[in-house]
Protein backbone atom coordinates (compact mmCIF):
# COMPACT_ATOMS: atom_id res chain seq x y z
CA UNK A 1 0.00 0.00 0.00
CA UNK A 2 1.32 3.46 -0.80
CA UNK A 3 2.18 5.83 2.04
CA UNK A 4 -0.80 8.07 1.29
CA UNK A 5 -3.23 5.11 1.26
CA UNK A 6 -1.69 3.72 4.46
CA UNK A 7 -1.93 7.13 6.13
CA UNK A 8 -5.57 7.53 5.14
CA UNK A 9 -6.42 4.07 6.50
CA UNK A 10 -4.54 4.99 9.69
CA UNK A 11 -6.65 8.16 10.02
CA UNK A 12 -9.86 6.12 9.82
CA UNK A 13 -8.59 3.54 12.33
CA UNK A 14 -7.33 6.26 14.66
CA UNK A 15 -10.76 7.93 14.52
CA UNK A 16 -12.31 4.66 15.75
CA UNK A 17 -9.75 4.34 18.53
CA UNK A 18 -10.05 7.95 19.70
CA UNK A 19 -13.80 8.66 19.63
CA UNK A 20 -15.66 7.05 22.56
CA UNK A 21 -18.35 4.61 21.48
CA UNK A 22 -17.25 4.36 17.85
CA UNK A 23 -16.83 0.74 16.85
CA UNK A 24 -16.07 0.78 13.11
CA UNK A 25 -15.65 3.24 10.25
CA UNK A 26 -15.48 2.95 6.48
CA UNK A 27 -15.02 5.23 3.49
CA UNK A 28 -17.14 4.53 0.42
CA UNK A 29 -16.62 5.90 -3.10
CA UNK A 30 -19.35 7.67 -5.04
CA UNK A 31 -20.05 4.43 -6.93
CA UNK A 32 -20.52 2.43 -3.72
CA UNK A 33 -17.14 0.73 -3.54
CA UNK A 34 -15.40 0.27 -0.21
CA UNK A 35 -12.23 2.39 -0.21
CA UNK A 36 -11.00 1.67 3.30
CA UNK A 37 -12.17 0.33 6.62
CA UNK A 38 -10.92 0.67 10.15
CA UNK A 39 -8.56 -2.05 11.27
CA UNK A 40 -10.14 -5.10 12.92
CA UNK A 41 -13.36 -4.71 10.92
CA UNK A 42 -13.87 -7.97 9.00
CA UNK A 43 -13.74 -7.32 5.26
CA UNK A 44 -17.04 -9.09 4.64
CA UNK A 45 -18.82 -6.81 7.10
CA UNK A 46 -17.03 -3.75 5.74
CA UNK A 47 -18.28 -4.58 2.22
CA UNK A 48 -21.83 -5.04 3.53
CA UNK A 49 -21.69 -1.76 5.44
CA UNK A 50 -20.35 -0.06 2.30
CA UNK A 51 -23.40 -1.20 0.33
CA UNK A 52 -25.77 -0.05 3.08
CA UNK A 53 -23.97 3.27 3.50
CA UNK A 54 -23.91 3.93 -0.22
CA UNK A 55 -27.59 3.10 -0.61
CA UNK A 56 -28.69 5.29 2.29
CA UNK A 57 -26.47 8.13 1.09
CA UNK A 58 -27.88 7.88 -2.43
CA UNK A 59 -31.48 7.89 -1.16
CA UNK A 60 -30.82 10.87 1.10
CA UNK A 61 -29.15 12.80 -1.74
CA UNK A 62 -32.04 12.05 -4.08
CA UNK A 63 -34.62 13.11 -1.50
CA UNK A 64 -32.78 16.31 -0.67
CA UNK A 65 -32.56 17.25 -4.34
CA UNK A 66 -36.16 16.26 -5.07
CA UNK A 67 -37.42 18.65 -2.42
CA UNK A 68 -34.87 21.39 -3.22
CA UNK A 69 -33.12 21.10 0.15
CA UNK A 70 -29.57 21.12 -1.20
CA UNK A 71 -27.04 18.39 -0.65
CA UNK A 72 -27.37 15.85 2.13
CA UNK A 73 -24.52 16.46 4.55
CA UNK A 74 -25.22 13.80 7.18
CA UNK A 75 -27.73 11.20 8.17
CA UNK A 76 -28.10 9.18 11.35
CA UNK A 77 -29.88 5.88 11.79
CA UNK A 78 -30.73 5.12 15.42
CA UNK A 79 -31.03 1.44 16.24
CA UNK A 80 -31.73 -0.30 19.55
CA UNK A 81 -28.10 -1.23 20.10
CA UNK A 82 -26.26 1.43 18.16
CA UNK A 83 -26.14 4.09 15.49
CA UNK A 84 -25.08 4.36 11.88
CA UNK A 85 -23.79 7.77 10.83
CA UNK A 86 -23.23 8.68 7.18
CA UNK A 87 -21.46 11.89 6.21
CA UNK A 88 -20.58 13.23 2.76
CA UNK A 89 -16.87 13.71 2.15
CA UNK A 90 -16.38 14.98 -1.38
CA UNK A 91 -17.59 14.31 -4.91
CA UNK A 92 -20.06 11.68 -3.75
CA UNK A 93 -17.83 9.70 -1.42
CA UNK A 94 -18.89 9.30 2.19
CA UNK A 95 -17.81 8.24 5.65
CA UNK A 96 -19.85 5.55 7.42
CA UNK A 97 -19.51 5.06 11.17
CA UNK A 98 -21.03 2.44 13.46
CA UNK A 99 -21.27 3.30 17.15
CA UNK A 100 -22.61 1.71 20.29
CA UNK A 101 -25.88 2.88 21.77
CA UNK A 102 -23.92 4.48 24.63
CA UNK A 103 -21.99 6.75 22.26
CA UNK A 104 -22.75 10.46 22.55
CA UNK A 105 -24.24 11.15 19.13
CA UNK A 106 -23.25 14.83 19.23
CA UNK A 107 -19.61 13.99 19.89
CA UNK A 108 -19.51 11.33 17.16
CA UNK A 109 -21.10 13.68 14.63
CA UNK A 110 -18.77 16.53 15.61
CA UNK A 111 -15.67 14.33 15.37
CA UNK A 112 -16.82 13.04 11.99
CA UNK A 113 -17.23 16.62 10.76
CA UNK A 114 -13.70 17.42 11.93
CA UNK A 115 -12.30 14.33 10.23
CA UNK A 116 -14.05 15.13 6.95
CA UNK A 117 -13.02 18.79 7.12
CA UNK A 118 -9.39 18.05 7.95
CA UNK A 119 -8.80 14.94 5.85
CA UNK A 120 -11.42 14.98 3.10
CA UNK A 121 -9.20 16.97 0.76
CA UNK A 122 -6.62 14.16 0.62
CA UNK A 123 -9.17 11.78 -0.93
CA UNK A 124 -7.97 12.61 -4.42
CA UNK A 125 -8.78 10.52 -7.49
CA UNK A 126 -5.26 9.06 -7.28
CA UNK A 127 -5.72 8.02 -3.64
CA UNK A 128 -9.16 6.56 -4.36
CA UNK A 129 -7.58 4.50 -7.15
CA UNK A 130 -4.83 3.21 -4.82
CA UNK A 131 -7.34 2.36 -2.10
CA UNK A 132 -9.50 0.45 -4.59
CA UNK A 133 -6.46 -1.53 -5.73
CA UNK A 134 -5.69 -2.52 -2.14
CA UNK A 135 -9.28 -3.52 -1.34
CA UNK A 136 -9.51 -5.44 -4.61
CA UNK A 137 -6.52 -7.62 -3.75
Amino acid sequence: MSDSAENFTWLISNFVNEVPGVEHAIVVSSDGLLLTASRDFPEEHAEQLAAITSGLHSLALGGARLFNKGDCEQLIVRMKRGHLFVMSISDGSCLGVLSSSEADMKIVAYQMALLVENAGHVLTPQLRSRLREVIGN
